[in-house]
């Protein structure tokens, strides 16, 4: 057989080292492709005042994981769209991230209500999926690949969230009695109703009112005046924040007079619903997640706050951050450990993962259960007090603010009646 010219040779040759350069190069290229974590926000809307102090918490985590090296080798880029508090953008978003922008991974929006319009679409896909804040929403998907975010829990979620207000209720003397329940008629403050009824029951409390009101609803005062007339013990209110802040007013308009008051108001934990209610807040008895107790200081979260609040401004959000940011940052933390732990972006080895581990996260430690809540509730109760004006430097501290619910955290009792509450200040 002849033998090849030099020539042809040495170009083969030339080409052949020019492919496996060229290999070479698209593998770096490859390693430094970031890893993408798909997700949509509130950013504008009902809910963008907490959603926009979440999104800080997790630019500070993708912050600091990068400057640490990032995941797998890689840096991570956070990918995202508003969902401007409306769960019908929600599907569109999802379907954009996962078929368009081909994101690695993806993560929950905040809230129930946002959160439930993604399922579908992060099953079909079979996504393992780490949501923020949602009351529930796996009760009806079933999908082993959810994980909740949220400090209910249990097998029953929607009981753990108002069983604190309950179980306050019931150490109370005279224990109340009777109870209004009233709630939005939305998927967040539903499960939150149907907890409450439950938790009522358990008790032996009788209810005398149990209706929900429409989202959007600006003039509160006909519902608040309706509840006073079956002269309830205790009143639950499921509502989010517009919701909550048109109740609070209304009752102080009304001079409602009931015992307990509370429970499930979202957005009395922002700085600026408590800057703006200010004194009407006095002898509510609300949920919460944090707050700067010294019995709920978690490894981290001060660094992480101090951080947050020094951002908090030039990026016009909450000013405290004690809510949503430090689950914001957590969540993530919980993520990047299932990456780290299984060295893969693998969606069945990641939900295996978070399946059958402990988590260290800046707010505690975090095990899931079968269902995907969290394995041991840590729903707070907690009730206002001492507020005399509007300002912000006195919610720096839990001065105004009691933890009562659960024993382990609690740093007060409460203050009882609610009317007795709301008089003494």
């Amino acid at each position: 057989m002849p033998r090849a010219p030099i020539s042809r040779l040495l170009a083969a040759g030339a080409l052949a080292a020019l492919s496996a350069i060229g290999a070479v190069g698209a593998g770096s290229a490859q390693a430094a492709e970031p890893i993408k974590i798909g997700f949509g926000m509130a950013l504008t809307g009902g809910l963008a005042s907490a959603g926009k102090g979440a999104l800080l918490g997790m630019q500070i985590w993708a912050e600091e994981t990068n400057a640490k090296g990032g995941l797998l080798g890689r840096p991570v880029k956070l990918v995202y769209y508003d969902d401007q508090s409306n769960p019908a953008t929600v599907p569109g978003i999802f379907t954009k991230l996962l078929d368009v922008d081909k994101v690695d991974l993806v993560v929950g929006d905040y809230g129930t209500n946002l959160i439930a319009p993604a399922m579908p679409i992060v099953i079909a896909h079979k996504m393992a999926f780490l949501a923020l804040f949602g009351l529930n929403v796996n009760k009806n998907f079933h999908y082993d690949r959810y994980f909740s975010f949220v400090p209910t829990g249990g097998m029953h979620p929607s009981e753990s969230f108002s069983e604190p207000f309950f179980e306050v209720a019931a150490r109370q003397s005279p224990k109340p009695k009777t109870l209004a329940i009233i709630a939005a008629d939305s998927d967040f403050a539903l499960h939150g109703a149907e907890g409450a009824r439950a938790n009522a029951k358990a008790i032996g409390m009788q209810i005398v009112y149990d209706k929900t009101y429409p989202p959007g609803t600006a003039d509160f005062t006909p519902i608040v005046r309706a509840i006073q007339a079956t002269n309830p013990d205790a009143v639950f209110v499921a509502s989010y924040p517009p919701g909550s802040a048109g109740m609070t007013r209304a009752i102080a308009e009304v001079g409602l007079k009931t015992k307990l008051l509370g429970g499930g108001m979202v957005g009395l934990q922002y700085a600026s619903l408590k800057t703006n209610l200010g004194p009407e807040l006095n002898g509510i008895v609300d949920y919460d997640f944090w707050e700067p107790a010294k019995t709920l200081l978690f490894p981290g979260v001060d660094q992480f706050l101090k951080i947050y609040q020094a951002k908090a401004e030039a990026a016009g959000v909450d000013p405290l951050g004690y809510y949503l940011p430090p689950f914001a940052y957590g969540y993530l933390q919980v993520l990047a450990e299932a990456v780290k732990g299984t060295q893969s972006l693998n969606q069945a080895k990641l939900a295996a993962y978070l399946h059958s581990h402990t988590f260290k996260t800046i707010v505690g430690d975090i095990k899931f259960g079968a269902n995907g809540e969290w394995a041991v509730p840590r729903v707070l109760e907690v009730q206002y007090h001492g507020v005399v004006d509007r300002g912000l430097d006195q919610w720096k501290s839990d001065e105004r603010q009691i933890v009562l619910w659960p024993p382990k955290y609690a740093t007060g009792k409460a203050i009882y009646p609610y009317t007795a509450a709301r008089e003494s200040q």
